[in-house]
C-alpha cells in the first residue's frame, strides 16, 4: 500500500495551493482529483470546436500577493500583469456607465459621480478593516485559547481605529441590506443596479435581503497582486491559474493524481489513516486534507457511522443550492455596442438596469422559478486574448444570476431551451445584431455544474456565504478552524474560511493551521 504523509483530495484551486504549500513544507504528498482534468471549477475548456473558456469563475477578483509570491505563481507562467477591467453597466438606449473602482464615468446626474466616490471609499473602508481576518484561521469562540482571544482582540482594535464617526457607521451598516444602503446614498438606477448585482452575485439573496452589504464587503475586500478592487482576466482564460498552481505543486514534489476519485476517507481509531479509491485502491497517510466541500468529505466520505449525530446535523443543513448558472457563446464576430468603441468591449459588461430590477429577477428563484429577466456579467475574453476562438471569431462569457438550482418541474429541456432563450434575449436588447453572429451556446445550470465539477448543488462558494455561514462559523462552529471530528482530517476549500473566489487563502490559511497542528503532536 503506497504510503505519504499528506493526502490532498480535490485538483481545483484550494486543493493544489494546499499541496504545494505542504511540498514546501517538507511534506511527502499526494494530490487525487476525480475529474481527468485539474482544476475543478476554474479550469479552462473547449466548448465547440476551436472555442475556449473559463468553465464556471471567469475573472479574477481576489488573488493575494502572499499567494502568489509563496507560490511562485508568476515563475510557473501566471500572467496577470493586464490593466484591471472596467464594469460597464448597459443602457438599451447607449447611455452606458463606466465604473472603475469608486470612479464613474458617463452620462450622469451633478453630484451623482463624486455621492459614488464617497460611497465607495467609506465601504471600501469597512471592508480593509474586515480584511485582515481573511487571511487568519478565525478565532475559537467560548475559549479560553490566548490566540483567539488576541485574534479578536486586533479585530475590535482595527474596527476602532476607524475613528468614532466611521465606527458607529460600521456598526450602523454591518448587517443592512445593499438596497437601503444605496436608496440612502446615491439615485441613478444604472448604477445602483450594478452594485445591486455585485453584492448578490453567487448568493440566495436579493438587494432587500439582510445581509447583502455584508457580501458587498466581502467583495470589496479581495485584491489582485495587492491591487484592490481589480478585475482580471488573465491570458489563457482560468486555466492559466490552474497551471501555474500544479506546476508550483510539481515543483515541490506533489505526486499529482488526476482521475482519481476518492470512495472513502479511512477512519481508524478515530484518526484518518487514508483513503479508498474508486476501484479499491489503498492510499496510507498520516494526514488527509480535503479541499472538497465539507459536505462530500464528512458525509459521502468519512461517512455518518464515525460521526456525532450533532455533527451530522450541522453538515447537513450547511445551505448550498447555487443560483448562478453559466452561457458559453461562440461568436462568428464581434458584435457591436451603440456608445462603445472596442476597447470598451473587452470590459466587462453588466446587464442590471435597476436596483429594482435586481430584485425582481431573485424573486422568481425563491420559488424555483425562473427570472422573465435575468441579471447578468458578460466578458469577451477573446479580445484580449486571441488564443481562445479561431482567427476572427469571438467568445462571450456570461454569468447569469438568480438560477434555481431545484427548478420546478426540474431542468426539462424545454425548461433550458427557456432559459436559453431569455438569457440571448436580454444580450440582443443591449447587443442588437448579437443574435446573427451565434454559431453556439452552450447552457450550465446550478445543476450541470453540480455534475461537471462535483460541487453539491452547484454552488461555487461551497455554501452560501450570508452571516451565519463566515467567518468563525465556516462550515459549521466544530470545524471552523480547518480541523475537524475526526483527528488528522482537515478542511482546505471553499466551504471553510474565508469562502469562495479563486484566491487560495482557504488553503493557506488550512496549512498553517496543519502545520501548527501536527507539529505539536
Amino acid at each position: 500500500m503506497p504510503s505519504f504523509d499528506a493526502i490532498v483530495i480535490g485538483g481545483g484551486h484550494n486543493g493544489l495551493a494546499a499541496a504545494a504549500l505542504l511540498g514546501k513544507a517538507g511534506r511527502k504528498v499526494v494530490l487525487l482529483e476525480a475529474d481527468a482534468t485539474l482544476g475543478g471549477a476554474a479550469r479552462t475548456v473547449e466548448f465547440h470546436p476551436g472555442f475556449r473558456a473559463s468553465e464556471v469563475a471567469h475573472l479574477v477578483t481576489h488573488l493575494p500577493v502572499r499567494v502568489i509570491d509563496e507560490l511562485g505563481l508568476a515563475r510557473h507562467g501566471l500572467d496577470i500583469a493586464g490593466p484591471s477591467l472596467p464594469s460597464i453597466a448597459l443602457e438599451r438606449s447607449g447611455r452606458h456607465l463606466v465604473v472603475t473602482a469608486g470612479d464613474v464615468g458617463g452620462d450622469v446626474a451633478e453630484g451623482e459621480a463624486a455621492a459614488f466616490h464617497d460611497l465607495n471609499r467609506k465601504l471600501a473602508l469597512f471592508a480593509a478593516t474586515l480584511k485582515p481576518a481573511l487571511a487568519k484561521a478565525p478565532p475559537r469562540l467560548a475559549t479560553r485559547d490566548r490566540q483567539s482571544a488576541l485574534s479578536l482582540a486586533r479585530l475590535g482594535l482595527d474596527i476602532r481605529r476607524l475613528g468614532r464617526r466611521d465606527m458607529r457607521e460600521l456598526l450602523r451598516m454591518i448587517l443592512m441590506n445593499i438596497a437601503d444602503v444605496l436608496d440612502e446614498e446615491l439615485t441613478d438606477d444604472r448604477l445602483k443596479g450594478l452594485v445591486a448585482f455585485d453584492a448578490t452575485l453567487g448568493t440566495h439573496l436579493g438587494p432587500m435581503s439582510p445581509g447583502s452589504l455584508l457580501s458587498y464587503l466581502y467583495r470589496l475586500a479581495g485584491d489582485v497582486a495587492g491591487a484592490p478592487q481589480r478585475l482580471i482576466l488573465p491570458k489563457g482564460g482560468m486555466g492559466s491559474v490552474i497551471l501555474a498552481l500544479a506546476g508550483a505543486a510539481k515543483a515541490a514534489g506533489v505526486l499529482l493524481r488526476p482521475g482519481a476519485p476518492v470512495e472513502r476517507i479511512l477512519v481508524e481509531g478515530g484518526r484518518a489513516r487514508g483513503v479508498v479509491l474508486e476501484g479499491g485502491e489503498k492510499i496510507e497517510a498520516r494526514l488527509v486534507v480535503s479541499a472538497a466541500n465539507p459536505r462530500q468529505t464528512l458525509l459521502d466520505m468519512v461517512g455518518a457511522r464515525a460521526l456525532d449525530t450533532d455533527v451530522v446535523r450541522r453538515v447537513s443543513a450547511i445551505r448550498m443550492n447555487g443560483n448562478a448558472g453559466r452561457l458559453l457563446v461562440a461568436l462568428d464576430g464581434l458584435p457591436e455596442i451603440a456608445g462603445l468603441d472596442r476597447d470598451r468591449l473587452a470590459a466587462r459588461m453588466v446587464i442590471a438596469p435597476s436596483m429594482r430590477a435586481v430584485e425582481e429577477a431573485f424573486n422568481p428563484a425563491k420559488y424555483g422559478e425562473l427570472p422573465e429577466r435575468p441579471v447578468m456579467e458578460m466578458v469577451l475574453p477573446s479580445i484580449s486574448d486571441p488564443s481562445l476562438a479561431p482567427a476572427g471569431r469571438h467568445v462571450l462569457s456570461v454569468t447569469m444570476q438568480f438560477v434555481p438550482y431545484r427548478l420546478t418541474g426540474g431542468w426539462s429541456e424545454a425548461a433550458r431551451e427557456e432559459l436559453k432563450a431569455r438569457v440571448l434575449s436580454e444580450i440582443e436588447a443591449h447587443l442588437p445584431g448579437i443574435g446573427r453572429l451565434v454559431r453556439h451556446a452552450e447552457l450550465m445550470t446550478p445543476a450541470d455544474i453540480e455534475r461537471r465539477c462535483r460541487m453539491p448543488g452547484g454552488h461555487w462558494h461551497h455554501g452560501e456565504m450570508t452571516v451565519d455561514q463566515m467567518f468563525f462559523l465556516r462550515p459549521f462552529q466544530a470545524a471552523a478552524q480547518y480541523s475537524t471530528p475526526i483527528d488528522g482530517l482537515y478542511l482546505a476549500g471553499a466551504g471553510s474560511h474565508p469562502g469562495g473566489n479563486v484566491m487560495g487563502l482557504a488553503a493557506m490559511n488550512a496549512v498553517r493551521t496543519i502545520l501548527e497542528t501536527e507539529g505539536r503532536r
